[in-house]
């Protein structure tokens, strides 16, 4: 069985989603896609994409939570890459402080993303480690408490000398 489910819809693509993770018991990551139906490739439409994705993000946990679903198990994600402009990928970035206020842990998924293509001459997926780690870092910075990357070894060192120049009790002295 499952012992997480991390879902690009938010538990809107299937209808019996929500009872299968109501049920199962395990954790659940929702992410902000403006289209779950579509695979959340959508246009968004949005007024001012933090406030957007953070009103649907709390729309969709309280929807979960009437579900069945304990709020303690329901983790959230902003989609990064999901239906949004470079504009409005890096206002998320920035602002991923406000995720804190629906009182859930954030998970950011922003390894290797277009939008590190986009700000670096269009680096091939391959060659987006530096970008993926300078994003890991950002989520750090803002208190997100689960990266989702692809390189989890040199995403666990930046993390460590990150925390080590913020903390030197970590390093002894």
């Amino acid at each position: 069985g499952a012992h997480i489910v991390n879902d690009v819809a938010a538990l809107l693509w299937d209808d019996r989603a929500l009872d299968v993770v109501a049920k199962s018991g395990c954790p659940v990551v929702l992410m902000h896609s403006p289209d779950p139906k579509k695979g959340g490739h959508g246009n968004g439409d949005y007024t001012n994409v933090l406030t957007d994705v953070f009103d649907w993000l709390e729309t969709r946990i309280a929807a979960v939570v009437a579900g069945g679903v304990e709020r303690s198990r329901i983790m959230v994600d902003p989609g990064i890459g999901f239906g949004k402009t470079l504009a409005e990928n890096l206002a998320l970035l920035n602002g991923l402080a406000i995720f804190h206020g629906l009182g859930c842990p954030i998970m950011l998924g922003a390894s290797r993303k277009r939008l590190i293509g986009a700000l670096s001459n269009e680096a091939p997926v391959d060659q987006r480690l530096a970008g993926s780690l300078a994003l890991a870092l950002k989520g750090a910075e803002a208190g997100v408490q689960i990266l989702r990357v692809h390189d989890v070894a040199e995403t666990v060192q930046a993390i460590k000398i990150w925390r080590g120049l913020r903390d030197q009790s970590l390093v002894g002295g």
